[in-house]
């Protein structure tokens, strides 16, 4: 069971659905035997949009012994095909800014589509290098997660 609150279909969600976006182009090697993007690269493109954003508005620096955020749970909805060469623009937005943890949602889009090839979320529970207990999100980062949240 996911801790993902009902919304409206991913199907119906467009680019105005998510306030921050990486432009990601896919690589030869993103591709499977089938001629389209792997499934498991789909999460390789949430990890990287999602510490993007981390890294240039939150100065998250994951060498310090700062709190980081694990990643406890994932998912994903595919909706349409994707392969290289193709250009993804990835949105991200914050569902959910709890005490410790963070719900992002990511959208996955072909560049200049208006609506998503993958929808999923990713959810980090952050943790104190080496003790791995769950801590307070940082306050820097939380002022920088905020711009990212959605109302339900």
């Amino acid at each position: 069971m996911s801790n993902i609150p009902d919304k409206k279909s991913e199907r119906d969600e467009t680019r105005g659905d998510y306030p921050h976006f990486l432009q990601v182009p896919t690589r030869w090697m993103d591709n499977d035997v089938y001629g389209h993007v792997n499934n498991v690269t789909y999460y390789s493109y949430f990890d990287t949009a999602v510490n993007e954003f981390l890294v240039r508005f939150t100065g998250l620096d994951y060498r310090s012994k700062d709190p980081v955020g694990m990643v406890v749970e994932t998912g994903c909805r595919f909706h349409s095909e994707i392969a290289f060469p193709d250009v993804l623009d990835v949105g991200v937005r914050v569902r959910r800014l709890g005490n410790s943890s963070v719900t992002y949602e990511i959208g996955i889009f072909k560049e200049g589509a208006e609506t998503p090839s993958a929808t999923g979320h990713f959810v980090h529970v952050y943790v104190r290098p080496g003790e791995m207990k769950p801590v307070s999100v940082p306050e820097q980062v939380r002022a920088g997660l905020a711009r990212l949240v959605v109302a339900d």
